[in-house]
């Protein structure tokens, strides 16, 4: 009985340390401008768990350092989405998409014409 016992907290200490307190990953998240890349990092920011959130104009990539045993990457989309960016896995509603900022409506061909030269 004290082995299965031993051999069953040894899994548990195992599985518990399993998931990375320093996971590395990132994300597309759909915008345009400087304004969308700091509401972008802050909304990743603010989800706890996130260390570093930094987001790339060019290339849409939400590059992420989280702590896997308090978030993951779903809520962080949420997170990001609740704030009017699309993420390839959740997408804003249009309530929160018609709170950004006119010029950062990233699905409005227009505004992305606009945003071209910079």
């Amino acid at each position: 009985m004290k082995k299965v016992i031993l051999i069953f907290s040894l899994l548990l200490t195992t599985i518990a340390f399993a998931q990375n307190k320093n996971a590395k990953a990132s994300i597309e998240v759909d915008g345009v401008c400087v304004m969308c890349k700091e509401r972008i990092e802050k909304a990743a920011i603010r989800t706890k768990g996130v260390k570093s959130a930094v987001w790339t104009i060019k290339t849409h990539e939400l590059k992420l350092i989280y702590d896997a045993r308090k978030t993951d990457l779903e809520t962080i989309s949420k997170q990001v989405a609740s704030v009017g960016h699309d993420t390839k896995e959740i997408k804003a509603t249009k309530e929160q998409y018609n709170s950004v900022h006119p010029c950062c409506r990233y699905r409005d061909e227009a505004v992305i014409d606009d945003h071209k030269n910079e």
